[in-house]
């Protein structure tokens, strides 16, 4: 089974501090690649209400589900990789494929018939080292809307966070709460309905 845990900070940004942070780490465009995710829940968000997210994210013409659960420190991720066929059959029907993830799933007696496809969100990411971790800015679109991220991901919380908030005070970027791609589609989503 394919797991590990992540840790990560997050801050939203606006489009001009998305320009800024291009430019300061030299992340050219073809740095740049698109992956989308594919999120799934039930009807009465069971998953949402756990604090956990199910996804199906396209990188590279490849397929992985992954599910998010949370920790004291960071999420639990339990990844497994999908076929084609089976990405599709989860997308169009909510069939959870056997492995990891349905085991985990089922462990969280989460009901596995009522799953649902809520739609997908598309994003353009740069990835690059930085200070002892991994940064990470995203560009999403999703639902007539689109935001910018960044994104540290870093073994060790106390070292990260400091990290972090030095890279954004020296370039003069507030922080931001920032909700993960999951509960921004999902508010996008339900606003509008």
């Amino acid at each position: 089974m394919s797991q590990e845990i992540e840790i990560e900070f997050k801050n939203m940004l606006t489009k001009e501090e998305f320009t800024l942070l291009k430019d300061y780490l030299n992340l050219s465009e073809s740095m740049f690649h698109t992956q989308e995710n594919h999120y799934f829940d039930t009807s009465n968000f069971c998953l949402k209400e756990l604090g956990c997210a199910l996804r199906i994210r396209m990188k590279n013409n490849k397929y992985e589900v992954t599910l998010k659960e949370p920790l004291e420190t960071g999420l639990l991720e339990t990844n497994q990789q999908l076929n084609t066929k089976d990405a599709e059959k989860m997308m169009q029907h909510g069939i959870i494929i056997e492995g990891p993830v349905k085991d985990q799933l089922s462990r969280l007696n989460i009901p596995l018939d009522k799953l649902e496809y809520f739609g997908s969100l598309t994003t353009s990411r740069a990835e690059k080292n930085y200070d002892g971790g991994l940064i990470v800015l995203d560009h999403s679109s999703y639902l007539n809307k689109e935001d910018y991220e960044l994104e540290y991901e870093v073994e060790d919380f106390e070292t990260g966070q400091k990290r972090f908030h030095h890279l954004l005070k020296k370039l003069n970027i507030p922080i931001r709460k920032s909700d993960n791609k999951i509960q921004r589609f999902y508010h996008e989503k339900y606003r509008n309905e």
